[in-house]
């Protein structure tokens, strides 16, 4: 059981052990919900008990918060919660994406105890509407920055290095599971990836991929005989699994090497392989499955960066400014 669960009344940790265990959703994930929540419950204490206005925000405890506590919360509060992200003192202003997650979170929680543990009947996150979001763009590396990057790769660790950018830029895998892949996982020209809510999906291999994996291969140290260790891809100098942190260290040297934007990061060299495989002919729902996007909907911001290349295309003809003269 997660530390932080100690924080956590019986009624959030069952819902958190939902998550988790039914729903096999990441430890990353549940962490979120828990978080969420807490401030959510926190706010709610703040206004019922205004003398807890001179505790710290962080330092309200939630340990008594019940079904009937919870079960009496009305849409306004939950509003007022939104509002009180949007710039409150003790929280501090959120971003809309933040207090959309926030937004998801409650009403998730509410609908486990309206559907699935049937503890409540009536939902108030039913007419609940999601903040307003800015929509952005993700950013991404063009194919000559991306050559850029892959040619600047160079140091004691370099084909394990390369090998990992490769796969990020033509495979569009998240960092998580870049880090989580064994040796066995590569099939002749496949690889097996274990993806979120341990989905898996099976990924064809390029000739770049090969041969970056294949020249790897051959100086990968043997990793620590252990369980965690032992049949790992991507080892490190210590002879362990990469952490997630150490591949965002490769991937960050490796941007400052090329002379690149300090801040991509293995999820925007994601973006990029999405990028270049739809600009490139791929169809939106075999880029899903590639990615492993569980909704189409998800996918389908890559296609607002295709429509952008394309105003772009028709912008740089040297004759988008030339307009009719007067007769």
């Amino acid at each position: 059981m997660a530390e932080y669960w100690q924080e956590s009344p019986p009624i959030l940790r069952e819902f958190l052990n939902y998550h988790e265990s039914i729903l096999s959703h990441s430890a990353k994930t549940v962490d979120e919900y828990f978080l969420d929540l807490r401030a959510f419950f926190r706010y709610l204490k703040l206004q019922k008990d205004p003398s807890l206005a001179q505790v710290p925000f962080q330092e309200i405890s939630i340990l008594d918060v019940d079904l009937d506590f919870v079960s009496h919360i009305q849409l306004s509060e939950i509003y007022g919660f939104l509002t009180f992200l949007s710039g409150g003192a003790k929280a501090g202003k959120a971003e809309s994406s933040t207090r959309a997650r926030k937004c998801a979170s409650i009403r998730s929680f509410y609908q486990y105890l309206c559907i699935h543990a049937h503890q409540m009947e009536n939902d108030p996150t039913l007419a609940l509407n999601n903040p307003k979001m800015r929509k952005t763009l993700p950013r991404y590396l063009s194919l000559t920055e991306s050559l850029q990057l892959l040619e600047s790769v160079s140091g004691p660790n370099e084909q394990r290095d390369y090998c990992i950018l490769t796969l990020f830029l033509n495979c569009g895998l998240r960092v998580g599971e870049l880090v989580g892949l064994n040796v066995q996982d590569i099939r002749e020209d496949t690889v097996r990836v274990l993806g979120k809510g341990n989905k898996e999906r099976q990924l064809y291999l390029n000739e770049a991929c090969l041969d970056a994996i294949q020249a790897y291969l051959l100086v990968r140290p043997e990793p620590k005989d252990e369980l965690r260790h032992r049949d790992a891809l991507f080892v490190s100098r210590n002879k362990t699994r990469l952490t997630t942190r150490a591949v965002e260290n490769i991937v960050q040297k490796a941007v400052r090497q090329a002379g690149l934007d300090p801040k991509y990061s293995p999820h925007k060299l994601r973006h990029t392989a999405a990028t270049l495989m739809l600009n490139n002919g791929v169809d939106i729902r075999t880029l899903q499955d590639v990615l492993g996007h569980e909704n189409l909907g998800t996918t389908q911001i890559y296609t607002h960066i295709s429509d952008a290349n394309m105003k772009q295309a028709v912008d740089a003809n040297p004759l988008a400014r030339i307009k009719k003269k007067d007769s």
